[in-house]
Formats: C-alpha cells, structure tokens, sequence
C-alpha cells in the first residue's frame, strides 16, 4: 500500500496466461460475476454485488496478454449503509491495473488501483475488500481452482 493508492501483490504458483484469464474472463471464479468478460480493448463489463445494488462498470483500455489488464470504471453506483452519498461515484474514472511478472516457476501478480486513496470515504471499506478478494480469493483460485467470490 501507498500513500498515492492501493496497490498489492500476490505471488502465485500459476503461470501468467492463467493470471490474465482469471483478470479477463474468471472474476466470477474469485471476485463478483459480471455481465460480460472482457476479451477486447473497449470490452465493458459491470460487476455488481448481489443483492443487485452497488456496481462497477469496467471498460477494458489494454490487454497484453499473460502480461498486462487495464480497465477504467467507467460508471460507479457504491451504496454503503451509513456512508454520506458522495461515496457512490468515488470509483468513477479510477484505474485498476494488474501486472503479471515471471519469477522463478511462479508468478507475481501486482495490483494497482489507482485512484483509490486514503483520502476517500470509501477507502477503508474497499481496501478490505481488495484484500479480501485479491490477496486471499484471487490467489486461493489461481492455487487450488476454488475462490471465495461474493454471491450474495
């Protein structure tokens, strides 16, 4: 973590072509089911968590396979019980960005996400939740096959 955004990583006994699947066409493996993958540059998909209410819309802005997934939240709607309505849009225009680097027989994958910082409402409760779905699902799922996603 720094002080300019989130960022994490995990090292992962799985090769890079499965880390970049699992950041394109599995998030419903590990982290929420959206209503589309993304196979493209310009792809969108929204990952809304059950019950139906808060959402993300992605848009996929570089692909380069087993290497490297951009995407820009393009839409935002965080409802957080309590939270003043100003957390809904904090997303909108943030950058998720995931690196897959080759050590040894495993692979590092890096997560930024740039545009999440400290200073935000909804800081705290989406750091947990990063670390939740990326430092344990993500890496539980490219490991033994068997994530921790939301359902709801």
């Amino acid at each position: 973590m720094t002080d300019t955004h989130y960022t994490a990583s995990i090292l992962v006994n799985a090769s890079p072509a499965a880390c970049f699947k699992a950041a394109t066409t599995q998030y419903d493996k590990w982290w929420t089911k959206p209503d589309a993958p993304m196979r493209d540059v310009g792809d969108r998909s929204k990952f809304t968590f059950p019950p139906g209410k808060s959402y993300w819309t992605f848009e996929a802005t570089l692909l380069v396979p087993n290497e490297r997934v951009e995407m820009t939240c393009v839409d935002a709607l965080h409802l957080h019980e309590g939270q003043p309505a100003e957390i809904e849009q904090e997303w909108l225009d943030t950058v998720v960005r995931w690196e897959f680097t080759t050590e040894g027989n495993q692979t590092r994958v890096k997560l930024d996400h740039i545009g999440l910082k400290p200073n935000l409402l909804c800081f705290d409760i989406c750091k947990a939740g990063w670390d939740f779905f990326f430092l344990d699902s993500l890496k539980a799922y490219l490991e033994t096959g068997e994530g921790k996603p939301h359902t709801g």
